[in-house]
């Protein structure tokens, strides 16, 4: 995150204008800034929260309330609360064996046996690798069905929005403004609906057109990003530094395996390795044991949280197995030469 000395030039400019909230001038640049990182014509709007931003997706794309809101149990929580803040039901189907995340063709196959009508797909880009919306665009195209796509980690690897897709600007994340999230698409009518219901339904006046709510970012808030923004050249490189010398340390251990493209394509603020099959919780109560941290980020699948127990899923086996194979490593920007060798020297320790 950014410092308070970078950010304080931002600030004074707040000063300065008087206007701290409601689509001040630090939320028009950042979101300008934002949508400019797109290769087509895209805008971005800005939300309190990723969670808030795919719930209020799913509402401006006018998804049926109490249909099935079709994702991959292979995620983290805040997409099926998303579906359900929304109005939907979310149905856990499982992810590619290859990739870890839904395969629209797989997805198209399952329509046919859904448990009910489906209003709705997310499908989620795995820990900030990337994901090509093109074929969510046709499933879109073909069957009408709303597609809202969950890239909350992926802000260095998303540069398309065919259909809208949703960056997390949570502080754990590579770009971070403490709490916060956007929207990108390439439909402006979309846009419109999405900011007005960041905004009391209002859409240029103060009449509630529609229930809403209130999901704004403050100029405060703004003011991080567009100083994130501005660091994020040094920050990307850093992070990609701390990638390549982590997989530099763990050569020699090749049961490790890094997600493809992961410190040398793309980059997020998160370190996921594939472990052998069912080695993770060995692995992990080793690590501790040696005081070095880990994390299940996505503990044992979406599916198995009992907020979500009444909710349907399919077979599942991938999921399964990703849940007990992979496991998150200690990883950030700063990390030094020193810490990575403590990391690649426990880990192998654990694998024997």
């Amino acid at each position: 995150m950014p410092s308070a000395e970078a950010i304080l030039p931002y600030l004074q400019r707040i000063d300065a204008k008087r206007w701290y909230s409601n689509f001040g001038p630090m939320l028009i640049e950042l979101e300008a800034r934002l949508a400019a990182r797109f290769a087509r014509p895209t805008l971005a709007c800005t939300a309190a929260n990723g969670t808030q931003a795919l719930t209020l997706a799913l509402l401006a794309l006018n998804a049926k309330p109490g249909g099935l809101c079709v994702m991959p149990a292979w995620t983290f929580v805040a997409t099926a609360h998303a579906a359900i803040q929304a109005g939907l039901v979310p149905w856990f189907v499982d992810v590619d064996p290859v990739t870890g995340v839904l395969d629209a063709d797989h997805v198209r196959a399952r329509l046919a046996h859904a448990p009910g009508p489906v209003s709705a797909v997310i499908p989620v880009a795995a820990f900030g690798q990337p994901l090509d919306p093109a074929p969510w665009a046709r499933l879109h195209e073909d069957t009408g069905l709303p597609v809202v796509i969950d890239a909350a980690a992926s802000f260095d690897s998303v540069s398309a929005a065919p259909v809208p897709t949703m960056v997390s600007l949570h502080a754990t994340k590579s770009l971070g403004v403490g709490e916060g999230g956007f929207i990108a698409s390439e439909d402006p009518a979309f846009i419109d609906r999405f900011r007005a219901l960041t905004s009391f339904g209002f859409m240029g006046d103060r009449e509630a057109r529609f229930a809403a709510n209130n999901a704004k970012l403050s100029e405060y808030t703004c003011a991080i990003g567009l100083t994130a923004l501005d660091q994020w050249p040094s920050t990307r490189t850093a992070y990609i530094i701390t990638a390549q010398r982590l997989r530099v340390s763990l050569l020699h251990t090749p049961a490790v395996r890094f997600q493809p493209g992961w410190g040398l394509d793309w980059t997020s603020s998160t370190c996921v390795v594939a472990l052998p099959e069912g080695a993770t919780g060995a692995v992990e109560a080793s690590l501790k044991a040696q005081g070095v941290d880990s994390r299940r980020w996505w503990g044992l699948g979406c599916h198995r949280a009992p907020a979500f127990a009444h909710c349907p899923a399919d077979f599942l086996p991938v999921t399964e197995r990703l849940a007990a194979s992979t496991l998150g490593l200690p990883y950030f920007a700063d990390m030094d030469v020193d810490q990575v060798n403590r990391v690649a020297l426990a880990l192998a320790q654990a694998l024997g």
